[in-house]
């Protein structure tokens, strides 16, 4: 195999010296000490600020979600007693009884299909 030689291409010249920005971000400015005291205390207070109002909206999202929750468990609850009550009609309908309640329950559904079929 052969291998060719690589030359390296400067493109500064060498006599110039190192090659530096002259207007750079980094680094303290003279004369400004006075202002940026001002300008820090302005923004720690703006961040002070801004960590009340995330603290305000996570607790309001806290508390929608375990209204959200409560409301939920309430409709889970009220569901199972239903259908235990209608697991209990089930049951007795089998032995042959007529269940407590399944009377009005019945006159009410038949008022509402006469209600819809209007």
């Amino acid at each position: 195999m052969e291998f060719q030689e690589m030359t390296i291409i400067e493109e500064h010249n060498p006599s110039e010296g190192p090659h530096r920005k002259e207007s750079g971000k980094r680094g303290r400015k003279p004369g400004r000490k006075s202002a940026d005291k001002v300008d820090m205390k302005a923004k720690l207070e703006r961040s002070r600020q801004s960590a009340r109002e995330c603290r305000a909206r996570k607790k309001l999202r806290y508390q929608y979600l375990e209204d959200l929750v409560s409301d939920r468990e309430k409709a889970v609850f009220a569901l199972r007693k239903e259908l235990e009550k209608y697991t209990n009609w089930s049951k007795e309908i089998d032995e042959g009884k007529v269940p407590e309640g399944l009377q009005e329950f019945l006159e009410e559904m038949g008022t509402m299909k006469q209600e819809v079929s209007m």
